[in-house]
């Protein structure tokens, strides 16, 4: 339990044991796990349990980035969606579940501080509305769906690898 889940109330709260819940489910998938494990392919997609932790991370900090300054500050920074999609040389599953733990909790502090009903227009793309703006609650809506789908990903590929059933 977090900080913010121990001072947080109602609706704040609800979202702040959501989103740990969810992150947990993730995490559970590479319990135990050596970094040559986690760079693994299991399937015949790209998919490997470290860059699953490493994607999901890219994606809860441009929508913090996007709850906080819009779209423009989602996309101020490059990103190499190829990449983020496994481990590199030199990248260690400790590092980036690092990187997630700092990622999460900048994302509970904004839970905690930010106006939920707060909202900016969200980036041109195809698979958004044009047009269309997002609240803070809606982006957290949405960042629980991304983890929750992506925990789902890891659990069939941690299977696949080991026989380990981290959510059934």
């Amino acid at each position: 339990m977090t900080t913010h889940e121990k001072t947080a109330t109602g609706e704040r709260a609800d979202l702040l044991q959501t989103l740990d819940r969810h992150r947990g489910f993730l995490l559970q998938t590479v319990a135990g796990l050596t970094d040559e494990q986690a760079a693994l392919r299991t399937t015949v997609s790209e998919l490997c349990l470290g860059g699953i932790i490493k994607h999901v991370t890219g994606v809860e900090t441009r929508w913090a980035r996007f709850m906080v300054g819009g779209a423009a500050a989602m996309r101020s920074e490059p990103v190499d969606w190829a990449a983020e999609f496994r481990m590199e040389e030199g990248e260690t599953l400790a590092g980036l579940i690092d990187a997630y733990g700092r990622t999460a909790r900048r994302t509970d502090e904004l839970v905690a501080t930010l106006d939920l009903d707060a909202s900016h227009p969200l980036p041109q793309a195809p698979w958004f509305e044009p047009g269309a703006s997002w609240s803070v609650r809606r982006v957290l809506l949405h960042v629980i769906a991304e983890i929750s789908q992506h925990a789902g990903h890891a659990d069939i590929i941690r299977e696949a690898l080991d026989g380990a059933k981290t959510m059934g």
